[in-house]
């Protein structure tokens, strides 16, 4: 849920800096990344080349993470919100199966 409220938060600040410029205005991920953690980019950016194939970092991931911040976390807390449901009971709540 914290994924989802920061999702929203990310989209607030796009749609503020949206009125505010009068066009639309979407955050991407990379930037959002950089300037809470320069450091924390950079040493996924140089493990990521040293450890995979070079058309990984620069094609691959550099496209996910340009698109919107709101979007990539959004998505990311509804799959692990779908992921941690819990099960429903097909037989009922107090069957022996």
């Amino acid at each position: 849920m914290v994924l989802l409220a920061l999702a929203v938060v990310l989209a607030m600040i796009d749609i503020t800096r949206s009125v505010a410029a009068s066009q639309i205005v979407l955050t991407p991920l990379v930037d959002s990344w950089v300037t809470i953690n320069q450091a924390s980019f950079d040493a996924v950016r140089s493990a990521v080349e040293a450890w995979t194939m070079d058309f990984i970092w620069d094609p691959v991931l550099l496209w996910a993470l340009k698109i919107p911040s709101w979007l990539a976390l959004g998505a990311v807390s509804l799959l692990l919100a779908w992921l941690g449901r819990s099960r429903s009971q097909p037989f009922g709540r107090f069957a022996s199966h």
